[in-house]
């Protein structure tokens, strides 16, 4: 599937509630629940993928209703999250780096997960839903490699074959990671056009599900793509959203007042955001300067939905530009950009720069070593530090950084 952006020509403002949330176009409270049954949040979403591709996406989307609907199910998916992947994760308080900064900092401690990071919860879903579908091979896209070696995981977990999709530049940069994921026993393959990197790795992944779809299930990383992704994805990480709600008022006695999350598609904030968006909380997504689909980008169709996306005014897709694997992505999860329109997130940039900074700043304060993806959202909090001075403030830490730290060798020196 080619990466041409199909520019919509609607306005940035434009948007529609969707259904079941209650929005207020003032930025008030919503309730994050079902899209519409064309799949779309507002004017974003959809379903545009080629006609090979529509029975799939159609048994996909009644195969999680009903799913979701079985008690058993549910049941298997809380026992292997409970008992696999280490949930509930903690929450952890900064107490010397809040001082430094000046507000009362929480991680909500995602990088104690099994594999690593968040990708965990959504990958364990899917590689159910696929197994109870009938399907015997697990397809999946990654950047920074945590959802492939999470998707590995869950195939060698299930007795599935799984073949993970990575961009060239990334495979150089996240070694580690290839290596796990070979060594959980996945076939990775390198995506060799373009700019050799996520939204190429996609391309790869949606070809070869055209071709193999009827063994194959794609097992996208993000709340992005075709309906129903961006919503099943999303539904399988509210547990992140839900936990972190009851562990930061079990802290602070209230929600808090500022939610941070980082955002390349977008999952690690859409499931964070998921527990606070009906509070009186202020949501806020971090992008990299060099990929900042909401900051920079207009509505357009990429990768089977409707979303901002980074697009030159031919309509060609604009390449993204991070040190981090997993956020070097042009577009960004259509929630968010319904979110961004009503005003109920907020989203900004940060640059490489500023999160090499951040990245040793909590490193050196808490002795905890975050991905690079995560970091982002720290690089804005430690720049707004004046501005969140003496507010309390929940980071979604997705990922640890492990994975990173060769990288960063050759950065610091």
């Amino acid at each position: 599937m080619p990466s041409v952006a199909r520019s919509t020509g609607r306005k940035r403002d434009e948007s529609e509630n969707y259904k079941g949330s209650e929005t207020a176009r003032d930025g008030g409270s919503v309730t994050l629940s079902e899209p519409t049954p064309e799949g779309r949040f507002g004017q974003f979403g959809g379903r545009y993928v080629p006609e090979t591709l529509i029975p799939a996406v159609l048994e996909l989307e009644a195969a999680f209703r009903d799913a979701w609907a079985d008690p058993s199910f549910r049941a298997t998916l809380d026992a292997l999250l409970a008992d696999y992947a280490g949930r509930p994760s903690p929450m952890t308080e900064c107490h010397n780096l809040s001082a430094e900064l000046g507000c009362r900092l929480l991680l909500k401690r995602e990088d104690l997960n099994h594999t690593g990071s968040h990708k965990i919860n959504n990958v364990l879903g899917q590689a159910l839903l696929a197994q109870r579908m009938g399907k015997t091979r697990l397809l999946a896209e990654t950047g920074a490699g945590q959802h492939g070696v999470a998707a590995a995981t869950a195939a060698a977990l299930l007795g599935m074959e799984c073949c993970v999709y990575m961009g060239e530049v990334d495979v150089r940069r996240q070694e580690l990671n290839v290596f796990r994921m070979r060594l959980l026993g996945a076939e990775v393959r390198t995506a060799l056009s373009g700019s050799r990197t996520l939204k190429d790795a996609v391309n790869e992944a949606m070809r070869d599900w055209v071709a193999t779809v009827e063994e194959s299930h794609y097992c996208l990383g993000s709340v992005m793509g075709p309906h129903p992704y961006p919503w099943m994805v999303r539904t399988f990480h509210e547990v992140l959203g839900q936990e972190a709600r009851e562990q930061s008022e079990a802290l602070l006695g209230s929600p808090p007042d500022v939610v941070v999350a980082c955002v390349g598609g977008g999952s690690n904030a859409i499931g964070i955001f998921s527990g606070f968006a009906d509070a009186d909380t202020e949501l806020v997504g971090v992008e990299p300067a060099g990929g900042a689909a909401v900051g920079r980008g207009v509505p357009g169709v990429v990768h089977g939905m409707e979303s901002y996306l980074m697009q030159d005014e031919a309509g060609q897709v604009l390449e993204a530009e991070s040190i981090s694997a997993g956020l070097d992505y042009p577009g960004v999860g259509p929630e968010h950009s319904y979110l961004a329109s009503i005003g109920r997130a907020r989203y900004e940039a940060v640059t490489d720069d500023e999160v090499v900074e951040a990245f040793q700043l909590l490193s050196r304060h808490e002795g905890i070593i975050p991905a690079l993806e995560p970091a982002h959202a720290l690089a804005w909090v430690s720049r707004e530090r004046a501005s969140l001075a003496g507010k309390s403030v929940v980071l979604n830490l997705s990922g640890r950084g492990d994975k990173d730290v060769a990288q960063m060798m050759d950065i610091l020196g």
